[in-house]
């Protein structure tokens, strides 16, 4: 992949757009990441946006899909190849047949229920709503995170706390959806007609295409689910 010198979520958007697949973070395939593409002065500058701003406005205009989709780690998807992806990750299942199969656990479901039912939901809210807390349900971080890696759900925004004067502050909290949510289910659903292993092995094949200093072992290890 081509060097990239980002500095606005708009940089941010068109990238995704034009390479399909970027992880947020830096990780063994060098150059492959929003971190590694942004200039260090923007990450936590007071008087600037960076990367942290950036991520909660590209994922709420829905022109890319946002969550943690790489090893358990965030990074954004296009929605060019996220029907794709998605049809491999989930194996062909929609969630009610991998639940039904015995393919997803309780509290996936009710995760994925509450959403459905209340539509797309703040961190804060949901556990709230499913009982997660110091004396209530415990592992709320890996179910959600398991659910994303899935692409049964994906991030919406990001929304902050404000000062009295309105200006945000502190770090954004995650406000959850199904896909389908935010896609659309026909979107989504139009991936169903590929195999899920010819899916897995075409995205590979565009992987090795767009990274061709990366390693067959590299991009296996980004991929895998």
């Amino acid at each position: 992949m081509r060097f990239y010198l980002l500095r606005s979520a708009e940089a941010l958007e068109a990238l995704v757009e034009e390479v399909g697949f970027l992880p947020f973070f830096a990780g063994e395939i060098p150059g492959f990441s929003v971190e590694e593409c942004t200039p260090r002065e923007l990450w936590f500058a007071e008087d600037a946006d960076g990367p942290w701003e950036w991520k909660g406005p590209v994922a709420a205009r829905g022109r890319a899909a946002y969550g943690k989709f790489f090893r358990g780690r965030a990074g954004f998807i296009s929605l060019a190849h996220f029907p794709r992806f998605a049809n491999w990750r989930r194996d062909g299942y929609d969630f009610d047949a991998r639940f039904d199969d015995g393919l997803a656990m309780r509290k996936d479901k009710q995760i994925v229920d509450a959403l459905l039912e209340n539509g797309p939901m703040l961190t804060r809210t949901l556990k709230r709503e499913l009982q997660y807390s110091k004396t209530g349900q415990k592992g709320f971080e890996t179910v959600i995170t398991r659910l994303q890696m899935q692409t049964y759900v994906t991030v919406r925004n990001f929304e902050y706390m404000q000062d009295r004067n309105g200006t945000p502050y502190g770090w954004g909290m995650a406000r959850y959806a199904t896909a389908e949510q935010i896609f659309g289910e026909g979107f989504l659903e139009a991936a169903y007609r590929e195999e899920p292993e010819e899916a897995g092995r075409g995205i590979a094949a565009y992987l090795r295409a767009l990274l061709p200093d990366a390693s067959e072992k590299q991009i296996e290890r980004l991929l895998r689910p």
